[in-house]
């Protein structure tokens, strides 16, 4: 089929959805209100349904007033026995796959239950919309004259109990229809490579042999594997490799720290960045507009929106509020109930509304201290019981730390870097370096893909303050006594290059 009939064909089915989109976006919370009600209905004869009686639930105040707000340790013993084959528990049709993610407090791995419903209603879906609103914004895209180069993750899927497991990019791509591999690169056998090292190598050695038009995949992890194609290739930029080259799709990670070095690979004043936002829990929101940094919240996938406050976030005065009530500016916590059987979940991400009409967001950050900079999704628990950890074995004692990234420039990678104070220090520096990293390895399975042979973090760098120095930079500050506190994690290098230059 001549490529100007497929572009066509494509554009005018992918445009059918604009009108459905309309909807949501006129009528907000008739929408959520509508699926709010469906998600009960459907539910109602779980062991979940029966537990909080979902029958009798009929309007949103019963549901908030009955049904509790958990993160994933409250749901972690339910879903373990999903995984285990049990069925009917939190949502009536079987769960089969689970998207394995970053750990927990009390889990080195998350294990999110992922429907039928919630691949096709949701993340497929969502995958139709982008295209969608890209063309709809680029009438004249050559998008089908090429193939969307996808960059999943790094686990296969494993089978366990009739259930299987791996990141949910590997569930997505192992159950895309046959067709769609047609218009992907590289190949779903390269694509679900457990190997980073080998499987880095592969798609370098098979997508140049290809058309690209489109790109896909988290920024830190895609600009690795862009940098080992210029490498390979010998080119200077991406379009002496591929000249049809259009879009970059990102999500994961923040794009900020990325950006510059993204606009020297890719030197096209019209070439397009489009953000999407989206979780092992679902897919929340993209970008809607070129060249614009916030995102239109989707409010028909199967997931209920609700949000609290972060000025209440975690005090006896902690409510969440449903879509209607939020405000343009303020931070909330983002609470879902989905499609796959997560009731009131703390999804651990915040965001601000930049508009209500129709609900656009940015992401703000998260409910907890984390850096996130490479796909990592350190928390301070990771931190804190690696370094008790650590301290155990080397015989050492810790007064105050703080860690940021090393963005990645050029070929280097990136790292975490860290400065401790110590009140007994190691007697190996060395040791208690290689020890940290080993133990935050073991509590954090992200940052364990992202240190596989050095594949896009490097073993963290760690400066041994002087005494006082965290004491110092408070007082400089104006942050002495009371709340105030040395932040520990950081998605920025405020704070680490404040410290560096008082050592």
């Amino acid at each position: 089929m001549p490529i100007p009939l497929v572009n066509s064909i494509a554009s005018w089915f992918l445009k059918k959805r604009i009108h459905q989109m309309e909807l949501f976006i006129k009528y907000p919370n008739e929408v959520q209100n509508e699926l709010l009600r469906n998600l009960i209905s459907k539910a109602r004869n779980t062991e979940f349904g029966k537990k909080y009686h979902f029958n009798e639930i009929d309007t949103y105040e019963k549901f908030r007033e009955r049904v509790p707000i958990q993160n994933y340790e409250g749901y972690e013993a339910v879903i373990e026995r999903s995984r285990l084959g049990e069925s009917n528990i939190l949502w009536p049709t079987p769960i089969k796959w689970f998207a394995k993610s970053s750990g927990t407090t009390n889990a080195k791995s998350k294990f999110i239950p992922v429907s039928q419903e919630s691949l096709e209603d949701c993340h497929y879906a969502a995958g139709k919309d982008l295209l969608c609103i890209y063309l709809n914004n680029n009438p004249q895209s050559q998008l089908f004259t090429g193939k969307s180069l996808r960059l999943g993750g790094s686990k296969e899927l494993y089978q366990e109990n009739g259930t299987s497991y791996g990141d949910l990019s590997a569930i997505l791509i192992d159950n895309m229809p046959f067709w769609a591999e047609f218009s992907s690169t590289p190949s779903n056998e390269v694509s679900l490579m457990h190997d980073w090292e080998y499987k880095m190598q592969a798609i370098v050695n098979e997508t140049i042999k290809e058309k690209v038009s489109s790109l896909a995949g988290v920024p830190s992890w895609m600009l690795v594997l862009l940098n080992n194609v210029l490498e390979t290739t010998g080119n200077q930029n991406l379009f002496e490799v591929w000249p049809q080259l259009e879009v970059y799709f990102h999500g994961g990670v923040s794009f900020e720290p990325y950006a510059s070095q993204y606009q020297k690979i890719l030197p096209k004043e019209d070439f397009r960045f489009y953000e999407i936002y989206n979780a092992s829990e679902g897919f929340f929101a993209c970008q809607d507009h070129n060249d614009t940094k916030d995102l239109l919240l989707m409010l028909d996938y199967g997931i209920f929106y609700e949000f609290i406050p972060m000025e209440d976030y975690g005090t006896t005065e902690e409510k969440a509020i449903p879509l209607s009530e939020v405000e343009i500016g303020k931070n909330y916590a983002v609470v879902i109930t989905t499609n796959a059987g997560l009731w009131r979940y703390k999804i651990g991400d915040t965001v601000r509304f930049t508009d209500i009409d129709p609900y656009r967001i940015k992401v703000s950050g998260r409910t907890k201290h984390h850096i996130n900079v490479f796909g990592e999704e350190l928390i301070i628990e990771n931190a804190e019981t690696a370094l008790k950890k650590v301290c155990l074995v080397t015989n050492c004692e810790i007064i105050d730390y703080t860690v940021a990234p090393i963005f990645m420039e050029g070929k280097e990678k990136g790292a975490h870097e860290w400065i401790i104070e110590f009140k007994t220090p190691p007697r190996d520096f060395d040791n208690f370096q290689k020890q940290l990293d080993l133990a935050l390895q073991e509590v954090n399975s992200d940052y364990e893909a992202k240190r596989y042979n050095n594949m896009t973090l490097n073993m963290p760098k760690i400066h041994q303050a002087r005494k006082d120095l965290f004491y110092d930079w408070l007082k400089k500050n104006n942050k002495v006594g009371g709340q105030h506190k040395v932040p520990r994690l950081s998605n920025s290098r405020t704070y680490i290059e404040e410290l560096l230059e008082l050592s």
